[in-house]
């Protein structure tokens, strides 16, 4: 099974997490199947520190993953990462 939950980085005090798409069997830090955004609660900036790619969340909720309890509570938070870094477009 696929659950969607958070891997820790960051230094002591000052923790930021990757929300990630991993087996459920797997270490809290271990291998990772797709890293889907991040929470970063230290960011000052409120509509920052919950950034996911929804599209990709919406696929592998689709294909059957479940939410952490606490990635469950982020993601209504959550802005959408292509807002905030548009796409690059290749000019000739």
């Amino acid at each position: 099974m696929v659950k969607l939950r958070l891997k820790r980085f960051g230094r002591k005090n000052h923790a930021f997490w990757r929300i990630n798409a991993v087996d459920h069997r797997s270490p809290r830090d271990g291998k990772v199947l797709e890293e889907l955004g991040f929470y970063d609660p230290v960011n000052s900036d409120v509509t920052k520190q919950v950034v996911v790619n929804k599209a990709r969340v919406e696929f592998w909720i689709k294909k059957g993953a479940q939410p952490s309890p606490t990635v469950k509570q982020l993601l209504p938070r959550a802005v959408d990462s292509s807002i905030i870094t548009p796409p690059v477009t290749a000019t000739a």
